[in-house]
C-alpha cells in the first residue's frame, strides 16, 4: 500500500462518531461501527440504556454543556432521536462541529408543521392540512371535511403518541388549553389509505444518495409491528414514485444519513406522505440482516462521509416483526433457547430493554424466497417472546 493511502486509512480508523441518544437505535450501530473500523461514543440519558456498551457519557442533551463536553472527544455528532433543541444544535455548528444530519435538516423532523410547509413548497404529495389556532378553526376544517380528522401536537409526538382521529374540537380542547399564546396545532385530513408504506433514502454530505425498496409497514395501536420488504402489489409506478419522493425530500431537506419517509396508499392510488424521521427508523430494521447493507451501517457511512453500500435486497422477501411488551413471565432472556431451537432461519435482535406493555424490546428479521413462509417464521418466532 502506498504511503497516502496507508494515511488515509488511518485517519479513517481514527474517526470518532458521537451518538447522542442511548436508545436502541445506538445500540445497534455499535456492532457496524466496529466492523467499518469507527469509533462510536454515546451519550446516553441514564444508566443502563440500551446501549451502555457505547456509552462513554451520561447527561442530559438539553443541556449545551453536558453536549459541548460529549462531541469535544469526537469527530461527528449523529442522533438516536430528533429531539435535541435547535439552539443545541446551532451552537455546535457555529462552533465548527460537524452534525449530521444538521439543524436546517432537523427542524423538520421536530416540528410538523414546518414540515408540512416546506414539503409544500417542494411540491411533495401530502395530505390537505392546517395550522389551527382555536377551536373554531378546528371546527371550521371538520366542517370541510366531512366531520372527521387527524389531529396532531406538531412537536414530540411518535409511535402514536401526540395523534388523534377527531369528530369533534372538545376531543382535543385539553391540547387547545395547554397550548402557549401564538402555537398551533395541526390538523390533516382523515386519508382513506389502504395500506402504510415506507420508503428510506441514505444521502452523504457529498451528496451521493442510495434508496432502499419501499417497504409495507403493518401498524397496531399507532406502533409499527411488522414490515414487509419489498412492498407487495407494488407495481413499478408505484415504486418509482415512492423513491422519486423520498430522494427528492432527502435533497430538498439537505439531509445527511438516513431519512425515512412514511407514506399513505390510498384507495384512489395516490401516494400521500405522511411523517418523516432522520436517523434509522423501524421500518427499516428488516434491512440488518435483509439488504447488503443494513441500515445501521448506512447510516454511519452516510454521517462519516464514505462510499454508500448497495440497498440491494439479500433474498426475494425479509419480514421483520417487533417484539413488543415481552413476556408477561419471566424474561427475555429465558425465551431465546426456545425461540432459536424452534426457528433456526430466524435473526433475534433485543434491546437491552425490562418488558413493559406497548414497549418496543426487539426484533425478529426473517428472510427467504417465499413471502407466506418468511411471514409465517418471523410471526412464530416472535411469538416465543409473549
Amino acid at each position: 500500500m502506498q504511503e497516502n493511502g496507508r494515511d488515509e486509512w488511518r485517519r479513517h480508523m481514527a474517526l470518532r462518531v458521537g451518538v447522542i441518544g442511548g436508545g436502541q437505535l445506538a445500540r445497534m450501530m455499535i456492532a457496524p461501527a466496529v466492523e467499518l473500523g469507527l469509533e462510536i461514543r454515546v451519550l446516553a440519558e441514564a444508566e443502563g440504556m440500551s446501549a451502555q456498551l457505547a456509552a462513554s457519557a451520561v447527561g442530559d442533551y438539553r443541556d449545551l454543556e453536558t453536549v459541548r463536553a460529549f462531541v469535544a472527544d469526537v469527530d461527528v455528532v449523529t442522533f438516536d432521536h430528533e429531539h435535541v433543541p435547535q439552539d443545541i444544535l446551532r451552537a455546535l455548528v457555529d462552533e465548527g462541529v460537524s452534525v449530521h444530519p444538521g439543524p436546517d435538516a432537523l427542524q423538520f423532523a421536530q416540528d410538523k408543521l414546518v414540515m408540512r410547509a416546506r414539503l409544500a413548497e417542494l411540491g411533495v404529495p401530502q395530505p390537505e392540512w392546517a395550522a389551527v389556532h382555536s377551536t373554531g378553526e378546528l371546527q371550521a376544517f371538520l366542517d370541510a371535511h366531512d366531520g372527521r380528522a387527524v389531529v396532531k401536537t406538531p412537536r414530540g409526538g411518535y409511535d402514536g403518541k401526540g395523534v388523534r382521529v377527531v369528530r369533534a374540537v372538545a376531543e382535543v380542547q385539553d391540547w387547545f388549553d395547554a397550548l402557549p399564546d401564538g402555537d398551533a396545532l395541526l390538523v390533516e385530513e382523515l386519508v382513506p389509505f389502504v395500506r402504510e408504506l415506507a420508503q428510506q433514502v441514505a444521502r452523504r454530505p457529498s451528496g451521493q444518495m442510495v434508496a432502499y425498496p419501499v417497504v409495507e409497514t403493518v401498524q397496531r395501536d399507532g406502533v409499527c409491528a411488522e414490515v414487509i420488504a419489498p412492498a407487495p402489489r407494488a407495481a413499478e409506478r408505484l415504486v418509482e414514485v415512492a423513491e422519486e419522493i423520498g430522494t427528492s425530500i432527502a435533497e430538498g431537506l439537505g439531509v445527511t444519513g438516513m431519512l425515512a419517509v412514511e407514506l399513505f396508499e390510498t384507495d384512489d392510488e395516490r401516494i400521500l406522505v405522511n411523517e418523516l424521521a432522520m436517523r434509522p427508523h423501524n421500518s427499516g430494521h428488516w434491512s440488518q440482516d435483509g439488504a447488503v447493507t443494513g441500515q445501521f451501517e448506512q447510516h454511519l457511512r452516510a454521517v462519516a462521509d464514505l462510499p454508500l453500500g448497495s440497498a440491494a435486497p439479500r433474498a426475494p422477501w425479509s419480514v421483520m416483526v417487533n417484539i413488543l411488551g415481552g413476556p408477561a413471565e419471566g424474561t427475555l432472556g429465558e425465551r431465546f433457547d426456545a425461540a432459536m431451537e424452534a426457528h433456526p432461519d430466524a435473526k433475534i435482535h433485543t434491546y437491552g430493554k425490562d418488558p413493559r406493555p406497548g414497549r418496543k424490546v426487539g426484533h425478529v428479521n426473517v428472510a427467504g424466497d417465499e413471502l407466506d413462509d418468511v411471514v409465517y417464521v418471523a410471526r412464530a418466532a416472535a411469538a416465543h417472546f409473549d
